[in-house]
């Protein structure tokens, strides 16, 4: 098991930061820093956080360095139906409802999805049920043949992206599940470069006999105190021209969309179910 100062000086070295670097940022000496590190100084619980806040360590990770240390985990992990998170629960379902006609979908840190909004549905219809069985992972059914990947006419460009997205997370936050994901579906190959773009990448889907073109945001929580709430995104789908945003519109939603558990479970019903 590692000790605290060595866990704080893989994440120093994961931001690329000197001893120096950190310490001017934690406003404390260089000297100080370096002993944390070597072992000969044992950090105050308050100095474990204000060093993780300025190495940006995600607070899954602050717990484990305050275990390393001695001291208790200061930061809760909640389903997302527990009721202290009503009103971040609320405020994702807003989001996605607010979405409409268009897809939105929230995911967590393994890209599992959370939930999605009604307009993500039609693009389901053909979708092996191999791949909707809970905890649906947004990478296997994007990339997976069996999946949206048939429907995506420039696959190697979104494959792309993907890559590039899942390795700066690996490198912001390691992640053994993660990880196994990235050789699963990302690293095989020939690695594609996505095509050039006078704005961004554009995903392209062919459905309903129309070439859609679309575009994607990411939201997060601005300032969490949870875990769960930390490792929370939401991924927003928009129409890239006229012609795409009008298919949405006219097409409509029919029913909300559920990602496993009881019929009567509601948007949140699977959750409970988050990997951690």
């Amino acid at each position: 098991m590692h000790t605290v100062g060595e866990l704080l000086r893989q994440w120093r070295h994961r931001r690329r930061l000197s001893q120096l670097d950190l310490a001017i940022a934690a406003d404390v000496s260089a000297r100080h820093v370096s002993l944390v590190e070597t072992g000969k100084s044992n950090p105050s619980a308050d100095m474990v956080l204000r060093l993780a806040d300025q190495l940006d360590v995600p607070l899954r990770d602050r717990n484990r360095l305050l275990l390393a240390a001695g001291f208790a985990p200061r930061y809760a992990e909640r389903p997302l139906d527990d009721t202290a998170l009503s009103a971040a629960r609320n405020a994702v379902e807003r989001v996605l409802r607010a979405h409409e006609p268009y897809p939105a979908l929230a995911f967590d840190r393994r890209w599992n999805i959370i939930t999605a909004n009604r307009a993500v549905d039609p693009f389901l219809a053909e979708v092996d049920p191999e791949l909707l069985r809970a905890p649906v992972n947004l990478l296997r059914l994007g990339l997976d043949p069996r999946g949206l990947a048939r429907l995506v006419v420039n696959i190697a460009d979104v494959r792309a992206v993907f890559r590039a997205r899942v390795r700066r997370q690996l490198a912001a936050a390691p992640d053994p599940g993660l990880a196994a994901l990235y050789e699963e579906l990302l690293a095989p190959g020939a690695v594609e470069a996505p095509a050039d773009s006078d704005v961004m990448i554009h995903m392209l889907v062919r459905h309903g006999g129309r070439e859609l073109r679309l575009f994607s945001t990411i939201t997060t929580f601005g300032t969490p105190q949870d875990i769960t709430l930390d490792e929370v995104a939401i991924e927003s789908y928009y129409p890239a021209d006229a012609e795409t945003a009008a298919c949405f519109e006219d097409r409509g939603v029919s029913h909300r969309a559920r990602w496993g558990g009881d019929a009567g479970s509601g948007l949140f019903g699977r959750a409970g179910g988050m990997s951690a």
